[in-house]
């Protein structure tokens, strides 16, 4: 198995989890693999070293510039706190532009992506970056397409990565780019990542998908819905266990999550049916009626709408299989026949 160079170039203030998530996504990858030799050799380098010190205070330890000559598989630059300095450290972009020129792909995650442009790297293509500062990114960078919604956006040989945890994702798709599905799925297992976000997946419903409500009655409407995705949820018999009238309680839901009850509950039962096609083998009219679609139809059209993907599809993709094969699988019938 062919050795692949991945090179992080750090700075001062730059955000540990950045540097660290995706270090931790191709460092597991290398341990199941357990070829001879390291698939993945990570390198890291700075300009600041041999210590650069992170936003957090954690102390990283990196080889110069200069050790990361030659070719490069894959240059991943962070993002960070100390993003305005390294902006104006001139001869940092200029080193990130000739490195990209010698490496098979380049990687940024959160506010790297600024880094990437200023370097010239994204003009005439599509990337994103965190989403509290796409505005920015766009003003400053008028020849970049900054898409705010993706929490990754791959285009050509530049894949850009939304905020922070986004990297994990990210590493998981290049994982996958590289060695297949089966194996990124091994990983984000052991990892013990919640399922894996598709690139398309929106940056602001990755977070408000994660998170209950501090409101308490909301939060009780939330962890209800949770336990009956499979049955009809019309707002009223939501409201309901709210002790709230529909009116009132759909105003103060969506000031508390973010989002409509409507959209919220659809949202869930997107997450139920990735996870039962990831990890079953329920025929997908089943997984529509357990996951409360009223038709396969309708799930289709919600599926694809939030995924891009037809379930068939995503399930070709993704689905939870372990380097040896199928054996993982949950083997289920469906209750409503059983």
């Amino acid at each position: 198995m062919s050795e692949r160079r991945v090179v992080v170039v750090l700075y001062t203030g730059a955000l540990a989890l950045d540097i660290t998530g995706p270090m931790e996504v191709f460092e597991t990858a290398n341990r199941l693999l357990g070829s001879p030799g390291r698939p993945y050799l990570l390198d890291l380098v700075s300009a600041d070293g041999p210590r650069v010190r992170t936003s957090s205070g954690v102390i990283v330890e990196a080889s110069p510039l200069a050790a990361a000559e030659g070719p490069v598989d894959t240059l991943l630059v962070p993002g960070g706190w100390g993003l305005h300095s390294a902006l104006r450290d001139r001869a940092l972009v200029s080193w990130i532009r000739r490195a990209a020129a010698r490496s098979r792909r380049v990687a940024s995650v959160c506010g790297g992506s600024f880094l990437l442009a200023e370097a010239g790297l994204l003009d005439g293509r599509h990337a994103t970056t965190h989403w509290a500062y796409t505005e920015a990114m766009a003003g400053r960078y008028p020849e970049v397409t900054v898409d705010a919604e993706p929490i990754f956006v791959w285009d050509g040989p530049f894949v850009t990565s939304a905020g922070v945890s986004t990297g994990i994702d990210m590493a998981l798709a290049l994982v996958e780019a590289d060695h297949g599905a089966p194996l990124a799925l091994e990983v984000a297992r052991f990892l013990v990542l919640p399922l894996r976000r598709h690139g398309g997946q929106p940056q602001v419903s990755a977070v408000l998908d994660a998170q209950l409500a501090d409101h308490p009655p909301i939060r009780a409407a939330q962890e209800w819905i949770m336990h009956n995705l499979d049955h009809r949820l019309p707002v009223a018999e939501i409201a309901l266990r709210a002790n709230m009238s529909p009116r009132n309680f759909s105003r103060v839901f969506r000031r508390e999550v973010g989002a409509t009850p409507g959209q919220y509950v659809e949202r869930k039962r997107i997450a139920r049916a990735r996870e039962l096609l990831e990890t079953t083998d329920l025929a997908i009219a089943q997984i529509a009626r357990r996951c409360g679609f009223a038709a396969p139809e309708t799930f289709f059209r919600s599926f694809g709408r939030a995924l891009g993907l037809t379930p068939r599809q995503y399930r070709q993709r993704f689905q939870l299989m372990s380097p040896s094969g199928p054996a993982d699988r949950h083997h289920e019938t469906d209750r409503s026949t059983a």
